[in-house]
């Protein structure tokens, strides 16, 4: 029997889409909203319990750092409310991620695997963006909700009352974190085309997320030149946060938070662009 051919490669659609386009974009992403509530809604002992999971492990963070500021008054220049600040807006960033992309980026091995990304691609829509963004964990906004209340408290026991301009500018910077988090995810993903299977690749950076909590003081030599340039951890939770308490050394470090985010998705898109040319579909 001579195997079937397999299926063509949905072409690329570019970055900017025209107006019409957009619209029909939004009401998929609609569509993939409601999907993903009543998905949640079906097993509601499962959405409760993990949020409670992550709030507990939140819980564990500000402990930890309690513990740490019982023995000493700062971690270089950061002071104990700074560091609780910056532990808030780390978990704020990673539950952003978490709800919109991380459990789609897991899932691209088993796409692959399962040959799910066969039909996929015979979609009329960009690829890129149906792997991305199918699924939506409303969990991570609840728990993202509650970094945000330990970071207005923070922000006041530091008497701190931010300007709308910083708030704007910290909710950007905390945009292009997240846009780093996904695109270096995404590019760990594509490992899936040569492996099949890479879920362990794709938790294994997860559990970096635990270096962006730290203040960038703590950090010196090489450790901290490689997780400022080559896995910015550094530069996600600690740019946005400096904004707010008025410790950026210069405007370069949002600038290199910037250029570092573009770098990324680009590196990103053409890994995937690579991956997919390899792609033979899971029936050859």
């Amino acid at each position: 029997m001579i195997p079937a051919p397999p299926p063509p490669v949905a072409p690329h659609e570019p970055l900017v889409l025209p107006p019409h386009t957009l619209r029909s974009y939004a009401a998929i992403y609609a569509a993939l909203w409601r999907n993903s509530i009543v998905r949640e809604m079906g097993f509601k002992s499962n959405f409760l319990l993990w949020i409670i999971v992550e709030l507990l492990w939140f819980a564990l963070q500000l402990t930890f750092m309690a513990v740490i500021y019982s023995h000493t008054d700062s971690i270089g220049t950061w002071t104990r409310w700074e560091v609780v600040l910056l532990v808030g807006a780390s978990h704020f960033i990673q539950q952003i991620f978490t709800a919109l992309f991380l459990v789609n980026c897991s899932q691209l091995s088993e796409h692959i695997r399962t040959g799910k990304l066969d039909f996929m691609l015979l979609l009329p829509v960009n690829l890129r963006f149906l792997v991305s963004l199918r699924q939506v964990d409303l969990g991570g906004f609840i728990n993202a909700a509650s970094a945000v209340a330990v970071m207005i408290y923070a922000a006041r026991q530091l008497h701190l009352v931010p300007s709308p301009l910083q708030i704007l500018g910290f909710l950007l910077l905390c945009a292009l974190g997240i846009l780093i988090h996904y695109s270096l995810l995404f590019l760990l993903a594509t490992v899936s085309f040569w492996t099949v299977r890479a879920q362990g690749v794709v938790w294994a950076y997860y559990n970096l997320f635990n270096i962006a909590r730290l203040p960038d003081s703590a950090f010196q030599g090489f450790f901290k030149a490689f997780f400022t340039l080559v896995i910015p951890m550094l530069l996600v939770a600690n740019v946005p946060v400096k904004l707010l308490v008025q410790k950026l050394d210069s405007p370069l470090e949002m600038l290199l938070l910037a250029s570092l985010s573009i770098v990324c998705f680009a590196l990103s898109e053409w890994v995937w662009r690579l991956s997919l040319r390899r792609y033979t579909s899971a029936s050859s």
